[in-house]
């Protein structure tokens, strides 16, 4: 049975990810952590819009907010 979505996050904390919000906002910051209804906490956060990039710091998501997240150091899973 495939890992819950909560236990996959939890496998890149401490990793820089990026997320689109269903606003269209792009952030991108080092997730610090994660709850059971995928809320995320992000630390040294940029936010890029259409018009602008400016810098957040640490920001606390509501996961429902949240359409992709992309971690491109993350762990490959084990084959079986």
């Amino acid at each position: 049975m495939p890992d819950p979505p909560t236990h996959l996050l939890e496998r890149v904390v401490q990793q820089k990810v990026t997320l689109r919000l269903k606003d269209g906002r792009q952030l991108v910051g080092r997730l610090l952590g994660v709850d059971e209804h995928m809320n995320l906490v992000l630390d040294q956060t940029e936010e890029t819009t259409a018009e602008r990039t400016r810098q957040l710091g640490r920001v606390v998501l509501r996961g429902s907010s949240v359409v992709t997240l992309f971690a491109p150091d993350a762990p490959r899973p084990a084959s079986r």
